[in-house]
C-alpha cells in the first residue's frame, strides 16, 4: 500500500500564493478606484467654476437712484369746486428741521389736495350743501355720511393746521392767551404738557386740539381720524384754536414710530400770534 504524503509546505505556499493574489488585486482596485475619483474631480471642478463665474455675471448690477423732484407749494391746484386749496403760508422747507421738506410737499400735494377734490366732488353731488360754510357742514356731520364727514374733516383739519404753523416761530404766547392759559392750566409748561400726552396717547390716526369750550374755557382734547370739536357728539365741542396732525403721514418719514419727538419739534413752529388771534375772535362770538 502505497502511503499518503502531505506536502504541508507546498500547500502552505500555495496559500500564501492566493493571499498575495487576493492582496494584489484589491490594491489594484483601489489604484483604479482612485484613479477614476481623480478623473471626475478634474472634470467637475471647471464645471464648479464655470457656475461660479456663471453666478458672478448673472447677478443684476444696482440701479441708479430715483432723482426725486420736490415742486412748488403754489404749483399745487386743486378741482373747481366750493371749497379752496386753502395756500400753504410758508414753503415746504421752511419748517426744518421739525417737519421735513419732503413730509411737507407730500402731505400738502398730496394728502390735503386728496381731500379737497373729494370734498368738492360730495358737495357738488347734494344740492342741500350748497354755499354751506365749512364750519356749518362739519356741524351737520354726524356720521350719517362717512365719506362726507371723512373728507370734510381732512379738509378743514389740514387747512387749520397749516395755518396754525409756520418758519422763525415756536416759543410761548403773549398778552391775553398767555393769560388765559397760565389761568386754565396753572401755566404754559402744564398745558405743554397736557397737549403733549393727549397727542402721543391718542390711539391711532388722529388729532390733538386747544378748545375754547362752550363755558368759554380752555380744553385739550383729542380726537380720532378726521373728527373735530366742530362735529356733533364729540367729547369736548367747542371752537379750535390749535391742533396738531397725529396720522403717521405726518410724521413717520421724518421720525417713524418716535410720534414723542415729532410733537416736541411741533412746539418750536406754532404761530402762537395765530393761534392768539383766533382766540379774539373766538371770545367775541
Amino acid at each position: 500500500m502505497k502511503s499518503q504524503i502531505l506536502y504541508p509546505v507546498y500547500r502552505q505556499g500555495v496559500s500564501g500564493y492566493e493571499n498575495k493574489s487576493k492582496t494584489n488585486f484589491l490594491m489594484l482596485n483601489k489604484k483604479i478606484i482612485s484613479l477614476v475619483l481623480c478623473f471626475c474631480f478634474v472634470l467637475v471642478l471647471p464645471s464648479c467654476k464655470r457656475k461660479k463665474l456663471t453666478e458672478v455675471v448673472e447677478v443684476p448690477l444696482p440701479s441708479a437712484k430715483e432723482k426725486i423732484t420736490i415742486g412748488q407749494p403754489d404749483d399745487v391746484t386743486a378741482d373747481e369746486g366750493q371749497f379752496p386749496l386753502v395756500k400753504l403760508p410758508f414753503q415746504y422747507n421752511e419748517l426744518e428741521p421739525s417737519i421735513a421738506i419732503l413730509t411737507m410737499e407730500v402731505h400738502y400735494s398730496k394728502h390735503y389736495l386728496t381731500y379737497t377734490n373729494n370734498l368738492n366732488k360730495l358737495v357738488a353731488a347734494d344740492t342741500t350743501l350748497k354755499d354751506l360754510t365749512i364750519e356749518d357742514l362739519l356741524k351737520k356731520a354726524d356720521g350719517s355720511n362717512a365719506d362726507l364727514k371723512n373728507n370734510a374733516g381732512g379738509y378743514y383739519n389740514h387747512s387749520f393746521f397749516w395755518e396754525g404753523m409756520g418758519p422763525k416761530s415756536g416759543g410761548q404766547p403773549k398778552d391775553t392767551l398767555a393769560s388765559v392759559i397760565s389761568k386754565n392750566f396753572g401755566s404754559f409748561e402744564n398745558f405743554k404738557t397736557q397737549f403733549s400726552d393727549t397727542a402721543e396717547k391718542q390711539f391711532g390716526s388722529g388729532w390733538a386740539w386747544l378748545v375754547l369750550d362752550k363755558t368759554g374755557k380752555l380744553q385739550v382734547t383729542s380726537t380720532p381720524n378726521q373728527d373735530n370739536p366742530l362735529m356733533p357728539k364729540q367729547t369736548v365741542s367747542g371752537t379750535p384754536l390749535l391742533n396738531l396732525d397725529v396720522w403717521e403721514h405726518a410724521y413717520y418719514l421724518d421720525y417713524q414710530y418716535k410720534r414723542k419727538r415729532y410733537i416736541e419739534n411741533y412746539f418750536k413752529v406754532i404761530n402762537w400770534k395765530k393761534v392768539s388771534e383766533r382766540y379774539e375772535e373766538a371770545i367775541k362770538k
